[in-house]
């Protein structure tokens, strides 16, 4: 991690790296889930610095929300571009969600 992070943002940082071990996020997926009430409660400041310390690499993580999305059910290639776009789903940005959706079977 980057020395130059507080501590909570360090933390932070830590616990965003766990979860992009376990499963893809988006960037403001991840950010949301770290400032979340129901998810982390760190600041939302505090949540974004530690997400842009991280070398994250969106599009492989929108292959692998994409992925297993289509693990669980069927998805056409633009309600899965859908799903991982929408601001009620995963957040991708739509280049992003698009770049995931176009490397899997749905499209």
């Amino acid at each position: 991690m980057v020395p130059s992070l507080t501590g909570p943002q360090q933390n932070a940082a830590e616990s965003a790296q766990q979860y992009l071990d376990m499963s893809g996020f988006s960037r403001l997926g991840l950010i949301g889930q770290l400032s979340s009430s129901a998810g982390d409660g760190y600041s939302r400041k505090d949540a974004t610095v530690a997400v842009d310390s991280l070398h994250v690499n969106w599009n492989a993580q929108a292959v692998r929300s994409a992925n297993d999305y289509l693990a669980m059910t069927a998805f056409s290639c633009s309600g899965l571009i859908e799903q991982l776009s929408s601001s009620a789903g995963d957040q991708y940005t739509h280049s992003q969600a698009s770049y995931g959706a176009h490397r899997t079977s749905a499209c």
